[in-house]
C-alpha cells in the first residue's frame, strides 16, 4: 500500500531526465552506464538463441531502449506497466506523437554496435510495428496481468522494475515467480536491475528500492525456478552518482525457465 501511494506521485518525464539524458546517457564511451546496458542487450540477443513469437516486457516504465535489440527476434512485443502515466508515455512514442521522448540517440547507438549498417529509422519503425500491446500489470499478484497470457511468452524482459516495487527480498522473489508464470517452459528471461540501491527520485516521488547484492540476484532466480545462464555487473562511477538515487551498480542477467 505504501509503495502504491508513493508511485501515485511518479513523474515519467523527471525519471527520463534523471536517467536517460546526459550525464548517464552519454554515448561517447562504453564506460558509461547506458552504453553498457545497450551492449549487454545487443550481445545477448545477437546470439539468436532468444527468439520466438512473443516477448513480454515486465514493468516497462516510460522507456523503450531495452527493446531495441530484442525487437528483431520477435513477431510481437507486449509492454506492461502498473502506472497509467507510463503506459500513456509509451503510447505517445509508439504512435510517433509530437512531444514524445526522443529515443533516436539510443536507436542510433544500438544500430552502430549491432554493426549491420541498418538505418536507425528502420529499427524505430520495426519496434513501433511490433509493440502491439501496452497492458497494465501488478507483479505482486499471482496472475500479474489479471488473466493468463495465452500463449505464454517465449521470452521475458524486465529492466529496473522488480527491485523498485518490492519492499523486501522475499517480495522480490515472489514477484519474480509471479512474472515467471507469463513465460513458457524453456523460455528465456533477460533482467536488468539496480545493485545496492535504497531509493530513487522521479519528480516529487522518492521511491524505496530493496537493496540487492549479486548473491541476492542469483538466489532469487534459483528460488523462482530459473537457471542462470549469465550474470554481469557494472559499478556506477563517481561521475554518474548524481543524487537522483544511491545506486552502487547495475546487474544484467540472462536466465532460462
Amino acid at each position: 500500500a505504501a509503495l502504491r501511494e508513493g508511485y501515485e506521485h511518479f513523474d515519467p518525464r523527471a525519471y527520463l531526465r534523471n536517467n536517460y539524458l546526459p550525464p548517464r546517457a552519454d554515448f561517447s564511451s562504453e564506460e558509461f552506464v547506458v552504453p553498457w546496458k545497450l551492449r549487454c542487450l545487443a550481445e545477448t540477443f545477437a546470439s539468436g538463441e532468444i527468439r520466438g513469437r512473443t516477448l513480454i516486457d515486465v514493468g516497462s516504465g516510460p522507456t523503450i531502449y531495452q527493446l531495441l535489440s530484442a525487437c528483431d527476434h520477435f513477431e510481437e512485443i507486449v509492454a506492461t506497466d502498473f502506472l497509467a502515466v507510463n503506459r500513456e508515455e509509451l503510447g505517445r512514442w509508439a504512435r510517433g506523437e509530437p512531444g514524445a521522448f526522443d529515443w533516436s540517440p539510443f536507436i542510433q547507438h544500438v544500430c552502430k554496435i549491432e554493426g549491420r549498417g541498418e538505418p536507425w529509422q528502420d529499427k524505430q519503425r520495426r519496434l513501433r510495428q511490433r509493440l502491439r500491446r501496452i497492458l497494465p500489470i501488478d507483479v505482486h499478484r499471482p496472475e500479474p496481468l489479471g488473466a493468463p497470457l495465452r500463449p505464454r511468452a517465449d521470452a521475458l524482459l524486465s529492466a529496473f522494475c522488480l527491485e523498485a516495487v518490492s519492499p523486501d527480498r522475499a517480495s522480490f522473489v515472489r514477484a519474480l515467480s509471479h512474472v515467471g508464470t507469463l513465460l513458457r517452459p524453456g523460455g528465456h528471461a533477460v533482467l536488468l536491475g539496480a545493485l545496492g540501491e535504497s531509493f530513487y527520485l522521479a519528480g516529487p516521488a522518492r521511491l524505496p528500492v530493496v537493496p540487492l547484492q549479486e548473491s541476492d540476484v542469483r538466489e532469487a532466480l534459483a528460488a523462482a525456478g530459473f537457471a542462470l545462464r549469465e550474470l554481469r555487473c557494472y559499478a556506477m562511477p563517481p561521475a554518474l552518482r548524481t543524487g537522483v538515487d544511491d545506486v552502487d551498480g547495475v546487474f544484467f542477467a540472462h536466465a532460462q525457465k
